[in-house]
């Protein structure tokens, strides 16, 4: 499928899915939204055939992702609360569809993610930042809130991170990214590609399966009550052992040889 704001490259079963915008920053408007839907939608089925392993997501030029775009905004100004709920329902739809993709996402985030960029960062599961890369859920400014990104937000952050950060707008370093847990590793910008191949790699030597399935425990567990969750944990991993792939790895792993899918 080819894309107007997006570009994307195959390497093997390494998806790199690029914010082609440079111009406005890579800023997000309803075409961006509606492609990085149609663009998860189609990694999905990827992944189900196995071709897709990893996604490496990443902005052109200067900055990973301003947010939205400002013509957008301006737009957005005259629309009615209908067309506003609208337009945030799609936006809604596109972050949990990139949050449930069943392979690992790793974001790559250079000059700064602010507003819905932050957001972005949030639904990768692993994010590595140059040192001076700057963050901010910066809609308290503008007299509106992060609402549509909170839930992916909260879940990396917490609720005492995120009063101080909703609330007050601020922008904040990437040291402080990586405290608050939105942020896995902080390196210098030279060292930036290679940090991230080395999580790519390390994700490749992983069960693609496994992956998918750790990947829909952690929301799972993490809503749920202690109580309730003895069923459900023992169920998961008992099921993984007797599969196909959960063989190979316990098999590969006692037989000392690397296990097939990380040849």
């Amino acid at each position: 499928m080819s894309y107007t704001f997006l570009s994307t490259q195959r390497d093997g079963a390494i998806e790199r899915l690029t914010l082609n915008r440079p111009d406005v920053r890579n800023a997000f408007n309803e075409q961006v939204i509606a492609e990085l839907s149609a663009w998860a939608a189609e990694t999905r089925a990827a992944a189900g055939r196995g071709d897709v392993r990893v996604v490496v997501l990443a902005g052109a030029g200067k900055m990973f992702c301003a947010g939205a775009d400002v013509a957008w905004m301006a737009k957005t100004v005259a629309y009615t609360e209908e067309e506003n709920l609208r337009d945030a329902m799609a936006m809604s739809r596109m972050f949990a569809a990139i949050d449930a993709l069943p392979v690992a996402v790793v974001g790559r985030v250079q000059g700064a993610a602010l507003g819905g960029g932050a957001g972005l960062a949030a639904v990768c599961d692993v994010v590595v930042a140059e040192t001076d890369a700057l963050f901010g859920f910066t809609e308290t400014k503008l007299g509106i809130l992060p609402a549509v990104i909170s839930p992916f937000v909260l879940a990396k952050i917490g609720r005492s991170a995120a009063r101080e950060l909703f609330l007050t707008g601020m922008r904040f370093s990437a040291s402080r990214a990586k405290e608050i847990g939105l942020v896995h590793a902080v390196v210098p910008p030279a060292e930036l590609d290679p940090a991230v191949d080395r999580y790519v790699r390390e994700i490749l030597t992983a069960g693609p399966e496994a992956i998918a399935a750790a990947k829909a425990l952690i929301p799972q567990v993490w809503a749920g009550r202690i109580d309730d969750l003895t069923a459900v944990t023992a169920v998961a991993i008992a099921a993984r052992r007797v599969s196909s792939e959960g063989q190979e790895g316990l098999k590969a792993f006692l037989e000392k040889r690397p296990a097939r899918w990380s040849r």
